[in-house]
């Protein structure tokens, strides 16, 4: 034990019981895991040792208790291994990973554990339990039983040795396209080549180059620096060099994820078989809304039935756009093929024309800070929350911004943790998490600490950070996930928040973006930056309008997404030898553009090889129907109609995964949710 304190491992003497960021040195990583893994593990111990015959409560109801300090010493850690991470950190997650992932097999191959929680889930018709209850019964069986609870005993032994492996190839796959972003940039010394730039995304590439101490400009493969070249930068060439980068990222380079996707896919199989299941998707999907990879798939080719016309429309009409527009251009070369290092910087210039509507036009009246308090409006008037900016919450980097959360009577709701600007040791994209669940312990009902994490344009020394009009329903969408996360009102850890079937943890999210296209909301938050002039309505019309706009191809490729992901974990992968071939084989039905050979999606496909949507990925489009169909009853009522929010947050938001959610979902629609209000919305049919 080392001489010095380690605050990870001592009662949290803070703020509302925040994580003591500041007070944590990276090497007290190693100790906290090993000594809370020991906890963890004396906590199971007094359960199977227990000679009080096996009840709901001393077995069901302490397992889910047990590890807390682990789990909230792991949220920290990967957290930060997400959001601010170094060399240091990641050799920690490559020790610890498969430290976390035996501890995890050791309980649920534990046979004495095992037959304590059999034996009560026998008698559950005896045992008078509510349905949260039977719900965490049922949860806590599951987690045997889908894990190897059965198995014989060398089955069991390999189904260790298969977690071992998978928990330190995902790591790895995550590391590899985290250094595979980082090690790319592309310097540019001389702005001629930089026409079309926005003057914002040209500061913020020369701030770029001298925090690197280069001259004139640096581009990355970071979002916010990516998205605006890709977009608006005439030079094709630039754009092909960039595109190319972006799309070969740990694909046959020195951080090649080849072997780790194949070895990964085939993992996840024999793991399957173990456990008596199909494939991958088959023992995945028996915990989802969509239950069997064919129903998954008859979903997606239902929608992409749909779809397909609607984008082979889209992309023709664009390629003609793009052939006529460089033939007027003196700059331009002939275009003859739309490809895809094209189609921001088309679809951008066309819906210009179409809308008189750009990115630019309207970012002055997206300025960070005023939509961050417009996400507050509205989860006030929906649900009556309130946030309060507070430096009483510790953090760990200062770009994050902490609030204390408060419900109507001033009772605390939650902590509230915003990260919203890339920097190195930040991987791309956004997502929800949270430092600490909710849930009842002697009879306190103990709040969460949840957090939002971004990448937005910093703001530079003329402008503060301007969002697109994408990044505005970007963090929206994450505000949503967080609210899943504060509204929580449940007894259980496990059944806590976000903790719901993977189809249905994006409702939440995505019905929430709708109130970025609702005039009444738009008043709230869209003010010029400059004037506060609130933005024109003719404005909010146009964003209506352009919301459809090339929607078929938009369908398609998230479609893409899902169809590759089953294509990886719906099937025996072994026969798969060629990471690139394979994808093409999936990508025929979908890709409308020329493939380009250098490139790889499987390679940095993040969500499903390192994240956990692995056959999941289908949900974003899944819950796209249901956040359809459940907004149509606000827009009938009202967009902040109280009586409609609260019932919302009545049956899904505070429910966590305490229910089947198809029920939850009736309960506030009164039906099962139809496709005819995505599609209709999507201007897929008139």
């Amino acid at each position: 034990m080392s001489v010095t304190k380690n605050p990870l491992l001592e009662k949290f003497d803070t703020f509302q019981n925040t994580a003591p960021f500041s007070l944590i040195k990276e090497e007290q990583f190693e100790e906290a895991f090993d000594t809370a893994i020991e906890l963890a593990r004396k906590e199971i111990d007094a359960i199977t040792n227990n000679t009080v015959a096996p009840t709901f409560e001393n077995t069901i109801e302490a397992l889910d208790a047990s590890g807390d300090l682990l789990s909230r010493i792991s949220s920290i850690f990967f957290n930060l291994n997400s959001a601010e991470t170094n060399d240091e950190i990641q050799r920690i997650a490559r020790e610890v990973s498969p430290k976390l992932s035996q501890f995890g097999n050791d309980i649920t191959l534990n046979e004495s554990l095992f037959k304590r929680v059999k034996e009560v889930y026998e008698s559950k018709n005896e045992l008078n339990l509510d349905v949260e209850q039977s719900t965490l019964l049922d949860k806590k069986y599951k987690s045997f039983s889908r894990n190897g609870a059965n198995l014989s005993k060398d089955k069991k032994s390999r189904l260790r040795e298969i977690d071992s492996q998978l928990s330190q190839l995902t790591l790895k796959f995550g590391e590899n396209v985290l250094a595979a972003t980082n090690a790319y940039e592309l310097h540019l010394e001389d702005d001629s080549r930089l026409a079309g730039l926005p003057e914002s995304a040209k500061e913020a590439a020369a701030e770029l180059a001298k925090a690197k101490e280069k001259e004139g400009y640096i581009f990355t493969l970071d979002y916010p620096s990516y998205i605006p070249f890709m977009t608006y930068v005439d030079d094709r060439e630039l754009r092909k060099e960039l595109s190319m980068a972006f799309g070969s990222r740990a694909f046959k380079d020195q951080f090649d994820n080849q072997d780790n996707v194949l070895q990964i896919a085939a993992l996840r199989y024999e793991r399957a078989q173990l456990l008596g299941y199909e494939t991958h998707a088959h023992f995945v999907l028996e915990e989802r809304m969509a239950m069997t990879p064919e129903k998954v798939m008859e979903f997606s080719n239902d929608i992409l039935e749909k779809a397909k016309p609607a984008a082979e429309r889209d992309f023709l009409e664009l390629q003609n756009f793009a052939i006529a527009a460089a033939s007027k251009s003196d700059v331009s070369e002939p275009i003859t093929k739309l490809q895809k290092w094209d189609a921001a910087y088309y679809a951008e210039k066309l819906k210009k024309q179409l809308f008189e509507l750009d990115d630019e036009l309207l970012k002055p009246y997206f300025k960070l800070e005023n939509v961050i308090d417009g996400a507050f409006e509205v989860a006030n008037r929906l649900f009556g929350l309130s946030f309060e900016k507070t430096t009483q919450v510790d953090k760990y980097h200062d770009d994050v911004m902490t609030y204390e959360v408060k419900n109507e009577d001033g009772s605390l709701n939650s902590i509230f943790y915003a990260d919203f600007f890339p920097r190195k040791g930040k991987r791309n994209g956004a997502w929800m998490t949270s430092f600490k669940s909710q849930y009842v312990e002697n009879n306190k009902n103990e709040r969460p600490h949840v957090s939002i994490v971004c990448n937005f344009t910093k703001p530079t020394n003329t402008k503060p950070s301007l969002l697109t009009f994408n990044e505005v329903t970007t963090l929206f969408h994450e505000f949503g996930h967080a609210l899943h996360g504060m509204l929580a009102n449940t007894r259980y850890r496990s059944l806590s928040g976000t903790s719901v079937y993977w189809d249905f943890v994006e409702l939440p999210s995505q019905i929430l973006e709708n109130w970025c296209y609702e005039k009444e909301a738009l008043e709230i938050f869209a003010r010029h930056y400059e004037t506060d002039e609130v933005i024109p309505l003719e404005y909010i019309e146009k964003i209506k309008k352009a919301a459809n706009f090339q929607e078929g191809l938009q369908t398609l490729r998230q479609l893409s997404f899902g169809m590759l992901d089953m294509s990886w974990h719906g099937i025996n992968p072994s026969d798969i030898t060629d990471v690139k071939a394979h994808e093409r084989t999936v990508f025929e039905k979908t890709d409308l553009y020329p493939d380009v050979s250098s490139s790889c999606m499987s390679t940095a496909f993040g969500h499903i090889f390192q994240g956990g949507y692995s056959a999941g990925y289908y949900s974003y489009k899944w819950a796209e129907v249901l956040d359809a169909d459940a907004f149509e009853v606000f827009k009938e009522k009202g967009i902040f109609d109280r009586s409609t929010a609260t019932s919302f947050k009545d049956h899904i938001l505070s429910k966590g995964g305490t229910e089947n959610p198809m029920i939850l979902y009736k309960r506030f629609r009164g039906s099962e949710p139809k496709i005819d209000a995505l599609l209709k919305r999507a201007g897929l049919v008139t």
